[in-house]
């Protein structure tokens, strides 16, 4: 008979070594899906920018307030403050000075919402409110996309017989409102301005899924927006996109069922090459790039939809249009800052330098993502109407 043991087993080190980096594995495996996962989810989603501006303090008096400095605060020019989870909405003018961490600015107008009491905010380039403030006549139409009746602005050209359109696309997380500073320039020169929501952006239906396609799916009501202008006597389009918009443009140009009519695109801080977007936003956020590859491969594989909700994969070379540069066969105006923080300028200038003879670039610096109107309006308007004048539009 064996003696009974009288306390525990001895267990060799190099098994419980074992026991604990499996274990670990197991955990750094768990945490690389999770983080895969939200990463990959947070590319088709769509979502409200956060505040991420201290507000420090409002003199109304004075009509003056006081930011924590950011890389958006302390920009020269014209915002909106968009405050209290978009409550509110100020219009800032110009930096007064900048010191301790603190930069205080002009208001020029309080909209809506208590600035006295708010707390955080955030700086948008997107301006304006409604087209009427520019004193235009304005239209709400609605453009009949394949997932229902979409709202759009209509702004009709002083000669009501023109056949020259622009359709206006915004970009992600934002709605057509940010569109609204491109109307001065191109009613000036004679077009009726068509400001179109798309699928998902809060205004126009919901697709099925729910989710954004980055570009893939969204020219279709890009596509039934051309329609309607076609159907209301349009013969020449010019399409402008602006960051996201961008991406939605560049796929109509070849894929729209009036795309004959499109005779130029003009793109402000466009999504010219998601992968390159997309790695961008990873390294920013101090993401291992194999992490970055697993997300990317989520949203491109019918398998990724268990964990995106995505009806369909998307195809990020379609949307390559550094790749698919021989695909560009209208003139192209491409505005986008070297400093732009959110969309590397490396897709637009790759495109430019790929097909020097229908692309126009250019360059600004220090404006950020889609604020390029609000640092230098005078060189943004003067780079569209040069465009236009040298493609005879």
């Amino acid at each position: 008979m064996a003696p009974r043991s009288t306390g525990p087993a001895h267990v060799p080190v190099w098994a419980v070594l074992a026991l604990v980096a499996g274990s670990a594995a197991t955990v750094v495996t768990a945490a690389a899906a999770v983080i895969t996962a939200r990463m990959s989810r947070a590319i088709v989603t769509p979502s409200v920018p956060e505040d991420d501006t201290r507000i420090l303090g409002y003199d109304p008096a004075a009509r003056v307030v006081s930011l924590a400095v950011t890389a958006d605060s302390i920009l020269p020019g014209r915002y909106s403050l968009r405050f209290t989870g978009d409550t509110g909405h100020a219009r800032l003018g110009e930096v007064l000075s900048v010191a301790d961490g603190v930069v205080r600015r002009t208001v020029l107008a309080v909209d809506y919402g208590d600035l006295s009491a708010a707390r955080a905010g955030r700086i948008s380039g997107w301006y304006f409110i409604h087209p009427r403030e520019l004193d235009v006549p304005v239209e709400e139409v609605e453009v009949f996309t394949p997932v229902g009746p979409a709202p759009a602005w209509l702004v009709p050209a002083a000669d009501t017989s023109s056949t020259r359109w622009v359709i206006q696309v915004h970009g992600r997380g934002v709605r057509r409102g940010e569109t609204i500073r491109a109307i001065p320039v191109f009613h000036a020169r004679g077009y009726h301005s068509l400001h179109i929501s798309y699928r998902n952006d809060g205004d126009a239906p919901r697709s099925a899924d729910g989710k954004y396609a980055l570009g893939d799916t969204e020219w279709q009501d890009l596509d039934a927006a051309i329609t309607y202008a076609v159907d209301h006597g349009a013969t020449d389009i010019v399409l402008m996109g602006w960051s996201m918009g961008g991406a939605i443009c560049l796929q109509a140009m070849g894929r729209a069922v009036h795309r004959e009519r499109v005779r130029a695109i003009a793109l402000d801080s466009p999504a010219i090459d998601w992968q390159d977007v997309l790695r961008y936003h990873g390294r920013a956020r101090g993401v291992p790039e194999l992490l970055g590859d697993a997300a990317l491969a989520t949203i491109t594989h019918g398998w990724g939809g268990v964990v995106t909700g995505q009806d369909q994969p998307l195809d990020l070379d379609r949307l390559d249009f550094v790749k698919h540069s021989d695909e560009v066969h209208v003139p192209l105006l491409v505005m986008h800052s070297d400093d732009d923080g959110y969309v590397p300028v490396t897709g637009s200038r790759k495109l430019a330098e790929a097909r020097p003879d229908l692309v126009t670039f250019a360059p600004f610096s220090i404006a950020r993502h889609t604020k390029l109107w609000n640092y230098d309006v005078q060189h943004w308007n003067a780079s569209i109407d040069a465009w236009l004048d040298a493609n005879g539009l």
